[in-house]
């Protein structure tokens, strides 16, 4: 009972803080022109109405405070590096939250927000938040852990990785916050219900990364009175940062994550094969394909939603590593099924406006 009344406390500052805050940052967004345009991959109707770009500042503010108030919290404190880890884990997501944040207003080049997220992940890595092992699907067994230089190697491309991916998904009304709040929900089940001992003072990060996400998308569901601009990087580096720190549940993950991720992968290798800048947005992205065939935003939110949550349950309903295994070669079958098919409706379409 102790338990679920914290997770009520966190859960509802979270969400509390993210609602006092937009107003303001709606205002500011408005008050100093810091607002979406027409341009680019930037086609939809948000950015016809030229709203606030500053949402980023509800999600950070919501974040950040309610963690620090949680440690206040009298919860069961396991990991003897917990006050190291979330120490980085704030100065990390305070690193990409700033350049963010600047791109907004100055509108930076790839290359300089690449070094910002290099940046926010070398800062959470230095603070022990990095990936120690896998479970093996075969055996179910943890894998040895591995020489430093591997673990900083794929701990820093799993967490670039991950924040330009909420960045490219960030497209649509409610898409990001919402694909977000989903994975954060996993994540907490994860944490404070299905392991033992339960990791208790580890899944108040999750609720606060879900109230966050939960009270922004109320303001940003379809019609978006707000975005969260560059914030979008920084739910990115939330959501794979506390992916590690939650045991580094990369089966849960990238299960949920799988067809945003999946769908970066397309169109980073889309972009080398015509020699651009694969960090360089553009309409390639399967929501904005399926805008363009006809589909509206709620329609392809809402799917979104369904599809990243039913993968997401499937890492519940079983301990398994195999049938989790399974499960990733199936989304990844069925992911590049409809990849093929938006490809050929696109050429199509090409073909008959010509």
């Amino acid at each position: 009972m102790i338990e679920t009344g914290n997770f009520v406390i966190v859960f509802v500052l979270a969400i509390g803080i993210a609602l006092a805050v937009i107003p303001f940052a709606d205002w500011l967004g408005k008050r100093y022109q810091i607002v979406s345009m027409m341009g680019g991959r930037r086609q939809n109707e948000v950015d016809q109405r030229g709203v606030s770009k500053l949402g980023g500042l509800a999600l950070f503010l919501s974040f950040t405070i309610t963690v620090l108030l949680a440690q206040y919290l009298p919860v069961p404190r396991l990991d003897p590096y917990e006050v190291v880890r979330l120490t980085g884990l704030l100065l990390g997501g305070g690193v990409i939250f700033l350049f963010g944040l600047l791109d907004d207003i100055f509108q930076f080049r790839a290359t300089t927000l690449f070094v910002g997220q290099s940046l926010s992940a070398a800062v959470a890595i230095a603070f022990q938040i990095f990936i120690e092992f896998f479970n093996n699907p075969i055996t179910g067994q943890q894998t040895e852990p591995w020489a430093h230089v591997v673990t900083v190697t794929l701990s820093y491309f799993w967490l670039v990785g991950m924040m330009n991916t909420v960045n490219f998904l960030d497209g649509l009304d409610g898409l990001a916050a919402g694909v977000a709040f989903i994975a954060g929900t996993m994540l907490f089940i994860n944490s404070a219900l299905r392991v033992e001992p339960p990791q208790t003072s580890v899944s108040l990060l999750m609720l606060a990364l879900m109230g966050s996400s939960l009270g922004f998308l109320l303001y940003n569901f379809y019609p978006a009175q707000i975005i969260m601009g560059g914030g979008a990087f920084y739910l990115g580096y939330l959501l794979g940062t506390l992916s590690i720190i939650g045991g580094a549940k990369m089966a849960s993950i990238l299960l949920v994550m799988g067809l945003p991720l999946l769908d970066v992968a397309w169109q980073v290798v889309n972009r080398l094969r015509q020699g651009r800048n694969p960090f360089v947005g553009d309409r390639g992205h399967v929501h904005f394909r399926l805008l363009d065939i006809g589909f509206s935003q709620r329609q392809i939110v809402v799917g979104y939603y369904l599809f990243c949550a039913l993968f997401g349950v499937l890492t519940l309903v079983t301990e398994s590593q195999l049938f989790k295994f399974l499960a990733l070669g199936v989304m990844l079958v069925l992911v590049i099924i409809g990849f093929g098919l938006l490809t050929r409706t696109r050429q199509a379409g090409s073909s008959k406006s010509s």
